[in-house]
């Protein structure tokens, strides 16, 4: 067992080894200009998103349930930070990433990993969306009340960006973006906001600390509903990422584990003065693409972010504001679905309304844990009235007029309880009443309540009823809940 075991962590760390290296480095030289831009919409020095995609990759590398996926700071959990650091400052966003990774942890150890089978296509999709539609707006400040410079700036990073791709894919277009603009604005001396006018970079390795905070019920009323809407909005991105992972490579990760290994991630980044982070969809596309598989590349992307930040912090200091704005313009135009603006009609209407649902909720309370609740209860609803239509119900009276008897046909529960309640004429004079349930499941207490309410109504009536093909789960449920049979239903049934 153990021999498995040392064989599968090597194949982790050790099966790709060239281009696991080649492709964290790759992806180290993407993480600077993100990391930063993903700061400064959060509110805080660059240094805090760069130690955190330094600790986060590092960590999830190690502990993470699935290799060759890319965790860092991102913007999904970035947006949900701004008003907090603004109110409160970033001893408190320090102290909520700890919370926030603890309750990651709790997610994991509970198996809630599995709760995203729940979360349909159409919610992921719209989560996505509107996660782009939000990266657009954080950038809006940075273009409003500006020189026309700096329009030209990010149009020329932009191009760039987008044409560069078509010389090379050797060196990724975003560092291209950021060299040729930082050198144009140094050489230039062009009058345009610098990475160095929005805070420190880090000179020295992060060193460990306990966030600055009273340790109070009011401190906890102000961090938790942030700590735990940055646990779900992280859990979702990381696991419908390491879903695309495993799609992409063939291979299958532990969703359970990736809870735990985010949540000890943001739990130590915490306490080396970084911001919660949570799997990139971006990068990890770049690492697949770019080679990358096993655990190494994470690492290595993590290892290698720091030595270029240590070591290069004054050049980062010059780069220019509008090369970070138009990176994060090319991370919301690559990350929006456009496709899922023509499948609106060719997609069922329901799933198109829970896919608008969830953009219009999320980016209306700026909230993406929020939005994609919206999107899972629209699903639930839209699902629980599809499967109620197949319920059906036929009857057949006996020749002599006196049995009649009531097939049903379909799911019996809250959704199609009143059509079956509904189904039964009460006034007809017989005898016998059949309920053959054979072709039916019964769910739940609403199921079993209007089923309890026919028999009682037909026995008031005079009629004997008998239930007939009732399958082993529905008979649990109906022994358990029904009350047609117990001394005193009437009363009690209609007493509710």
């Amino acid at each position: 067992m153990t021999t498995v075991n040392l064989t599968g962590l090597r194949n982790e760390w050790l099966g790709n080894v060239r281009a696991d290296l080649l492709a964290g480095l790759v992806v180290a030289l993407a993480l600077i200009p993100e990391a930063i831009a993903f700061s400064i919409i959060a509110g805080v020095d660059p240094k805090v998103g760069l130690f955190a995609s330094f600790s986060i990759a590092v960590i999830t590398a190690i502990v993470g349930g699935r290799p060759g996926m890319i965790s860092a700071a991102t913007a999904a959990t970035a947006v949900l930070m701004v008003t907090l650091v603004r109110d409160h400052g970033l001893q408190y966003l320090l102290a909520t990433t700890v919370l926030a990774g603890l309750l990651q942890i709790a997610c994991g150890m509970l198996k809630l990993g599995n709760v995203m089978r729940f979360v349909s296509r159409s919610v992921m999709t719209g989560f996505v969306n509107a996660l782009a539609i939000l990266i657009f707006m954080a950038q809006l400040p940075e273009l409003t009340g500006v020189t026309w410079l700096t329009y030209v700036m990010v149009a020329a990073g932009l191009a760039i960006i987008y044409l560069f791709p078509r010389i090379t894919t050797a060196i990724p277009s975003p560092l291209i973006t950021i060299v040729v603009l930082t050198t144009l604005s140094m050489v230039l001396d062009l009058d345009v906001r610098v990475v160095g006018d929005m805070g420190e970079l880090p000179s020295t390795l992060p060193v460990f600390l306990i966030p600055d905070i009273p340790l109070t019920f009011e401190t906890l009323k102000i961090i938790f509903p942030v700590a735990a809407a940055i646990a779900v909005v992280g859990l979702l991105e990381s696991l419908m990422t390491a879903q695309l992972v495993d799609d992409l490579t063939d291979t299958p990760s532990d969703k359970n584990r990736e809870c735990i290994g985010q949540g000890v991630a943001n739990t130590a980044t915490g306490f080396i003065g970084g911001m919660a982070g949570c799997a990139m969809i971006g990068q990890s596309m770049i690492n697949v693409k770019s080679g990358g598989r096993g655990r190494l590349s994470c690492f290595a992307a993590g290892v290698f972010l720091l030595i270029l930040i240590v070591g290069l912090g004054d050049l980062v200091r010059q780069i220019p504001m509008p090369a970070l704005v138009a990176i994060m313009i090319m991370v919301s135009v690559g990350t929006f679905s456009w496709s899922s603006i023509k499948q609106l009609r060719e997609h069922p209407t329901s799933s198109s309304i829970v896919m608008l649902a969830t953009v219009a909720t999320t980016v209306f309370t700026h909230n993406l844990a929020i939005g994609v609740l919206a999107g899972v209860l629209l699903s639930g609803i839209f699902f629980a009235g599809k499967i109620a239509q197949i319920f059906r119900v036929t009857s057949e009276l006996s020749e002599d007029g006196r049995q009649r008897t009531y097939q049903f046909h379909g799911q019996l529960f809250f959704a199609s309880a009143d059509q079956f309640a509904k189904a039964f004429d009460y006034n007809e004079a017989l005898e016998r009443v059949v309920i053959d349930v054979s072709r039916a499941h019964i769910w739940d207490i609403s199921s079993v309540a209007v089923l309890d309410m026919a028999v009682l109504k037909f026995r008031r009536e005079g009629a004997e009823v008998e239930i007939i093909g009732m399958n082993e789960a529905s008979k649990t449920i109906v022994d358990k809940l029904g009350v047609h049979d117990k001394p005193g239903a009437m009363d009690e049934l209609l007493g509710h």
